[in-house]
């Protein structure tokens, strides 16, 4: 008798237990996503360099941008760097970065707003004409995770598209940069359903501070120092310092054995 009552007790403790247990794991399995598939939060693209040399600490991995055909690195088994400029205005340093670029043999690709393509057209032309890609960088270089609606969205990137089609008679690759690399999960998803590659960047330095430039050493020490490879490198072609150090940055690299390689090859579409 005193047997089958503790036996109730038991099985009545274990039914409360797994009644609390049970829904637990499955809100938990419910909620808890892969990294393919966690939420991209809206923000600013951020890097954390902790080991010269190695890649950075980025605030989203390659897995959750790749859904969204976006990238911020390549293949990091090869010696292979990715050079990109932004182009906001022109600061009379980028002829000298395509003369560098030129003696170099090395493949760039230039995001470029609408402003750039209507005042610089013969500037343009001589990227295209290089072999260089041109990239979107939108219209009027505005917030766009703060657009919302896939219409004003889509406008940012076609009238660039439109400028550049005027400027040079041929279609500007599908390849677009964030302003300042504020994104948003929808931007992505918009981008993406346009046709669009979102190019990120794992390899920057505060250069863009026209009245603060760097110096020279400066630059060269962090460039040298971040490097690593399939390396996504930002640099802004309003820099007077990036103008001055291109020449001997490049040559440094090539004598740490890295090539260099086009956006067509981050993406996996050339040999």
């Amino acid at each position: 008798m005193c047997l089958t009552i503790e036996l109730k007790k038991l099985l009545s403790w274990m039914a409360m237990f797994l009644a609390i247990l049970i829904p637990g794991a499955l809100y938990l399995g419910l909620h808890q996503s892969s990294p393919e598939t966690e939420v991209l939060e809206t923000g600013s693209w951020g890097l954390s360099f902790q080991t010269p040399g190695q890649p950075p600490v980025a605030d989203a991995t390659a897995d959750q941008l790749g859904q969204y055909d976006a990238k911020y690195i390549g293949d990091t088994g090869k010696k292979t760097i990715f050079l990109t400029f932004d182009c906001g205005y022109e600061n009379g340093c980028t002829a000298t970065i395509l003369d560098v670029l030129k003696k170099h043999n090395a493949p760039a690709a230039f995001f470029v707003v609408g402003n750039y393509i209507t005042s610089q057209p013969e500037l343009v032309c001589r990227m295209a004409e290089e072999g260089h890609i041109v990239g979107n960088h939108t219209w009027s270089h505005p917030d766009m995770s703060s657009i919302s609606d896939e219409k004003t969205f889509s406008e940012q990137l076609e009238r660039v598209k439109a400028a550049y089609r005027e400027a040079t008679g041929a279609e500007m690759p599908n390849y677009y940069r964030p302003p300042q690399g504020v994104y948003s999960e929808n931007n992505l998803k918009m981008a993406q359903k346009l046709g669009y590659r979102t190019v990120f960047w794992s390899l920057a330095y505060v250069d863009w501070k026209t009245d603060a430039q760097p110096t020279e050493s400066e630059a060269l020490e962090k460039l040298t120092q971040r490097v690593h490879n399939g390396a996504v490198v930002l640099l802004h072609n309003t820099s007077t310092t990036n103008a001055a150090i291109l020449d001997r940055l490049l040559t440094e690299w090539e004598g740490m054995g890295y090539t260099f390689g086009t956006l067509g090859e981050l993406y996996g579409d050339e040999a």
